[in-house]
């Protein structure tokens, strides 16, 4: 009966343990993708607010961050993300500098939570002028 009190207090002991081991940083989005639909070629700058939560228990670090095509620019925090902390990752598309016509830009982000790269996407249709219905 001794060992079986014994195992049992191990096992509670092992499984306790196990549950508080630490995850590290863990970014995740609300949404990963966007589709700007149809926009005029001149009509201006396209904007896109990625926003994240650290959902790890360490501080999350964006290390880099690289874009498909000069015609889009990103802006974000360089401090730290602490657990349970939200930020954001701002992407401008500039679609005067590309030709017209459907368009898929993706930007890799670099973070120590992963030495893969996390995708996030932009789409859309830019046409010269978008008809107006009178």
């Amino acid at each position: 009966m001794k060992r079986v009190f014994i195992c049992f207090i191990f096992a509670l002991l092992s499984v306790s343990l196990a549950a508080q081991e630490k995850v590290g940083p863990k970014m995740t989005f609300d949404s990963a993708t966007h589709n700007f639909g149809d926009v005029e070629r001149k009509g201006g700058d396209l904007v896109k607010e990625f926003r994240f939560v650290n959902d790890g228990d360490e501080p999350l670090v964006i290390k880099k961050i690289t874009k498909s095509c000069s015609c889009t620019t990103v802006n974000y925090s360089r401090k730290p993300v602490m657990p349970g902390q939200s930020g954001v990752i701002s992407i401008k598309y500039e679609p005067h500098k590309v030709e017209e016509g459907v368009f898929n830009r993706v930007i890799q982000i670099y973070t120590n939570a992963s030495k893969k790269a996390r995708i996030l996407a932009i789409q859309g249709n830019s046409i010269e002028k978008i008809k107006r219905k009178k």
